[in-house]
Protein backbone atom coordinates (compact mmCIF):
# COMPACT_ATOMS: atom_id res chain seq x y z
CA UNK A 1 0.00 0.00 0.00
CA UNK A 2 1.06 3.72 -0.71
CA UNK A 3 1.17 6.04 1.47
CA UNK A 4 1.67 9.74 1.53
CA UNK A 5 2.34 11.94 3.79
CA UNK A 6 2.91 15.74 3.69
CA UNK A 7 4.47 17.32 6.48
CA UNK A 8 8.24 16.32 7.74
CA UNK A 9 7.96 17.48 11.47
CA UNK A 10 8.04 15.23 14.44
CA UNK A 11 4.73 13.47 13.49
CA UNK A 12 4.88 13.40 10.15
CA UNK A 13 9.15 12.38 10.41
CA UNK A 14 8.18 9.44 12.82
CA UNK A 15 5.56 8.06 10.78
CA UNK A 16 7.26 7.91 7.84
CA UNK A 17 9.70 6.00 9.60
CA UNK A 18 7.50 3.26 10.98
CA UNK A 19 5.55 2.95 8.25
CA UNK A 20 8.39 2.54 5.89
CA UNK A 21 9.85 -0.20 8.29
CA UNK A 22 6.58 -1.95 8.39
CA UNK A 23 6.87 -1.77 4.96
CA UNK A 24 4.61 0.47 3.23
CA UNK A 25 5.41 2.85 0.18
CA UNK A 26 5.86 6.12 1.73
CA UNK A 27 6.15 9.47 0.13
CA UNK A 28 6.60 12.49 2.20
CA UNK A 29 6.75 15.88 1.46
CA UNK A 30 7.31 19.33 3.31
CA UNK A 31 6.43 22.88 2.45
CA UNK A 32 10.58 23.52 1.85
CA UNK A 33 10.72 21.14 -0.76
CA UNK A 34 12.01 17.17 -1.73
CA UNK A 35 15.78 18.35 -1.48
CA UNK A 36 15.42 19.08 2.50
CA UNK A 37 14.58 15.46 2.76
CA UNK A 38 17.63 13.71 1.61
CA UNK A 39 18.22 12.34 5.32
CA UNK A 40 15.04 11.18 5.79
CA UNK A 41 14.41 9.44 2.76
CA UNK A 42 18.25 8.00 3.19
CA UNK A 43 17.30 6.75 6.90
CA UNK A 44 13.84 5.59 5.75
CA UNK A 45 14.01 4.36 2.13
CA UNK A 46 10.57 7.14 1.83
CA UNK A 47 10.68 8.78 -1.30
CA UNK A 48 10.88 12.68 -1.09
CA UNK A 49 8.57 14.93 -3.43
CA UNK A 50 6.60 18.01 -3.65
CA UNK A 51 3.67 18.78 -1.94
CA UNK A 52 1.78 18.92 -5.05
CA UNK A 53 2.37 14.91 -5.75
CA UNK A 54 2.35 13.33 -2.62
CA UNK A 55 -0.82 12.19 -2.56
CA UNK A 56 -0.42 10.39 -6.26
CA UNK A 57 -1.29 6.69 -5.64
CA UNK A 58 -1.81 7.01 -2.01
CA UNK A 59 -4.76 5.40 -0.47
CA UNK A 60 -4.10 7.01 2.92
CA UNK A 61 -2.60 10.83 2.79
CA UNK A 62 -1.58 12.08 6.22
CA UNK A 63 -1.43 15.73 6.89
CA UNK A 64 0.37 16.84 9.35
CA UNK A 65 1.66 20.54 9.02
CA UNK A 66 0.53 23.95 11.13
CA UNK A 67 -3.15 24.40 11.21
CA UNK A 68 -2.73 28.19 9.68
CA UNK A 69 -0.84 26.60 6.39
CA UNK A 70 -3.62 24.54 5.57
CA UNK A 71 -5.48 27.08 3.53
CA UNK A 72 -2.02 27.40 1.82
CA UNK A 73 -1.89 23.79 0.33
CA UNK A 74 -1.93 23.61 -3.54
CA UNK A 75 -5.49 23.15 -5.38
CA UNK A 76 -5.73 19.69 -6.79
CA UNK A 77 -4.04 18.06 -3.79
CA UNK A 78 -5.52 14.54 -4.16
CA UNK A 79 -5.94 14.70 -7.73
CA UNK A 80 -4.34 10.95 -7.90
CA UNK A 81 -5.09 9.58 -5.37
CA UNK A 82 -6.41 5.76 -5.11
CA UNK A 83 -10.06 5.31 -5.22
CA UNK A 84 -11.21 5.19 -1.84
CA UNK A 85 -8.17 6.85 -0.38
CA UNK A 86 -8.31 8.04 3.33
CA UNK A 87 -7.19 11.03 4.59
CA UNK A 88 -5.39 11.13 8.49
CA UNK A 89 -5.88 14.98 10.12
CA UNK A 90 -3.15 15.23 13.22
CA UNK A 91 -3.41 18.65 13.30
CA UNK A 92 -4.27 20.76 16.33
CA UNK A 93 -5.31 24.54 16.95
CA UNK A 94 -2.78 26.82 18.88
CA UNK A 95 -3.96 30.50 18.06
CA UNK A 96 -1.35 32.08 20.79
CA UNK A 97 1.77 30.35 20.52
CA UNK A 98 1.28 29.54 16.45
CA UNK A 99 -1.70 29.81 14.16
CA UNK A 100 -3.26 33.21 15.08
CA UNK A 101 -6.72 33.49 15.55
CA UNK A 102 -9.34 31.11 12.96
CA UNK A 103 -12.64 33.04 12.82
CA UNK A 104 -14.63 29.72 11.77
CA UNK A 105 -13.62 27.82 15.04
CA UNK A 106 -13.20 30.90 17.47
CA UNK A 107 -16.65 32.34 16.41
CA UNK A 108 -18.53 29.30 14.95
CA UNK A 109 -17.44 26.65 17.04
CA UNK A 110 -16.06 24.60 14.12
CA UNK A 111 -13.69 22.01 15.35
CA UNK A 112 -10.77 21.73 14.26
CA UNK A 113 -10.40 19.10 12.15
CA UNK A 114 -14.29 20.22 10.60
CA UNK A 115 -12.15 23.41 9.35
CA UNK A 116 -9.67 21.93 8.42
CA UNK A 117 -12.19 18.97 6.13
CA UNK A 118 -13.84 22.36 4.88
CA UNK A 119 -10.40 23.67 3.06
CA UNK A 120 -8.89 19.81 1.89
CA UNK A 121 -12.92 19.42 0.21
CA UNK A 122 -12.50 15.55 1.60
CA UNK A 123 -13.34 13.83 4.37
CA UNK A 124 -10.81 13.75 7.16
CA UNK A 125 -10.38 11.29 10.15
CA UNK A 126 -8.52 12.72 12.98
CA UNK A 127 -5.89 10.50 14.57
CA UNK A 128 -2.24 11.30 16.44
CA UNK A 129 -2.98 14.99 17.32
CA UNK A 130 -2.56 13.68 21.10
CA UNK A 131 0.03 11.72 20.49
CA UNK A 132 3.85 12.24 21.47
CA UNK A 133 5.84 11.86 18.32
CA UNK A 134 8.68 10.24 20.06
CA UNK A 135 5.60 7.47 21.12
CA UNK A 136 5.02 6.12 17.50
CA UNK A 137 8.92 5.38 17.78
CA UNK A 138 8.60 3.88 21.16
CA UNK A 139 5.52 2.67 22.23
CA UNK A 140 4.34 0.28 20.37
CA UNK A 141 2.65 -2.99 21.32
CA UNK A 142 1.46 -6.47 20.04
CA UNK A 143 -2.07 -6.98 20.53
CA UNK A 144 -3.00 -7.85 23.90
CA UNK A 145 -0.21 -6.64 25.90
CA UNK A 146 -1.28 -4.70 29.03
CA UNK A 147 0.71 -1.78 28.25
CA UNK A 148 -1.06 -1.38 24.71
CA UNK A 149 -1.86 2.59 24.16
CA UNK A 150 -4.78 3.28 22.62
CA UNK A 151 -5.54 6.26 20.54
CA UNK A 152 -9.08 8.45 19.80
CA UNK A 153 -9.78 8.35 16.20
CA UNK A 154 -12.94 10.28 15.07
CA UNK A 155 -13.92 10.70 11.66
CA UNK A 156 -17.46 10.57 9.86
CA UNK A 157 -16.48 8.07 6.99
CA UNK A 158 -16.57 4.58 8.79
CA UNK A 159 -15.19 2.57 5.86
CA UNK A 160 -12.49 5.49 6.17
CA UNK A 161 -12.10 5.42 10.18
CA UNK A 162 -11.76 1.32 10.31
CA UNK A 163 -9.26 2.08 7.03
CA UNK A 164 -7.38 4.13 9.43
CA UNK A 165 -8.04 2.01 12.86
CA UNK A 166 -6.43 -1.09 11.29
CA UNK A 167 -3.28 0.75 10.22
CA UNK A 168 -2.76 1.96 13.42
CA UNK A 169 -3.51 -1.15 15.22
CA UNK A 170 -0.65 -2.45 12.44
CA UNK A 171 1.77 0.34 14.21
CA UNK A 172 0.83 -1.11 17.58
CA UNK A 173 -1.87 0.77 18.97
CA UNK A 174 -5.38 0.08 20.09
CA UNK A 175 -7.63 2.71 19.07
CA UNK A 176 -11.36 3.99 20.55
CA UNK A 177 -14.00 5.63 18.12
CA UNK A 178 -14.18 9.18 19.14
CA UNK A 179 -17.45 9.95 17.23
CA UNK A 180 -17.86 12.08 14.30
CA UNK A 181 -15.73 14.99 12.94
CA UNK A 182 -18.21 17.66 15.33
CA UNK A 183 -17.23 15.45 17.89
CA UNK A 184 -13.67 15.53 17.67
CA UNK A 185 -13.35 18.01 20.46
CA UNK A 186 -13.53 15.55 22.75
CA UNK A 187 -9.31 14.97 21.71
CA UNK A 188 -8.80 18.23 20.92
CA UNK A 189 -5.83 20.50 22.44
CA UNK A 190 -6.68 21.24 26.61
CA UNK A 191 -9.18 17.90 26.65
CA UNK A 192 -8.82 15.37 29.11
CA UNK A 193 -7.51 12.53 26.30
CA UNK A 194 -5.09 14.65 25.03
CA UNK A 195 -1.21 13.68 25.61
CA UNK A 196 -3.06 10.68 27.59
CA UNK A 197 -0.94 7.52 27.58
CA UNK A 198 -3.63 4.84 28.23
CA UNK A 199 -5.32 1.53 26.99
CA UNK A 200 -8.68 1.45 25.91
CA UNK A 201 -10.66 2.04 29.15
CA UNK A 202 -8.43 5.47 30.01
CA UNK A 203 -8.86 6.99 27.03
CA UNK A 204 -12.52 5.87 26.66
CA UNK A 205 -12.92 7.30 30.35
CA UNK A 206 -11.20 10.43 29.27
CA UNK A 207 -13.14 11.35 25.81
CA UNK A 208 -16.63 10.86 28.29
CA UNK A 209 -15.25 13.27 30.46
CA UNK A 210 -14.19 16.07 27.68
CA UNK A 211 -16.26 19.38 27.95
CA UNK A 212 -17.15 21.24 24.84
CA UNK A 213 -16.03 24.78 25.82
CA UNK A 214 -12.36 25.29 24.55
CA UNK A 215 -10.00 25.94 27.49
CA UNK A 216 -8.60 29.31 27.53
CA UNK A 217 -5.33 28.31 26.42
CA UNK A 218 -6.32 27.31 23.34
CA UNK A 219 -8.23 30.40 22.31
CA UNK A 220 -7.56 33.55 21.08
Amino acid sequence: MKIGIIGAGNIGGNLTRRLTALGYDVSVANSRGPHTLTALAEETGATPVAVIEAARGAEIVVVTIPLKNIPDLPPGLFDGAADGFAVIDTGNYYPKERDGRIAAIEDKGLTESRWTQQHLGHPVIKAFNGTYAQDILDKPRPKDDPERMALPVAGDDEAAKKFVRDLIDELGFDTVDAGGIDDSWRQQPGTPVYGLRGGVDAVTKALAGASPKRPAAFRE
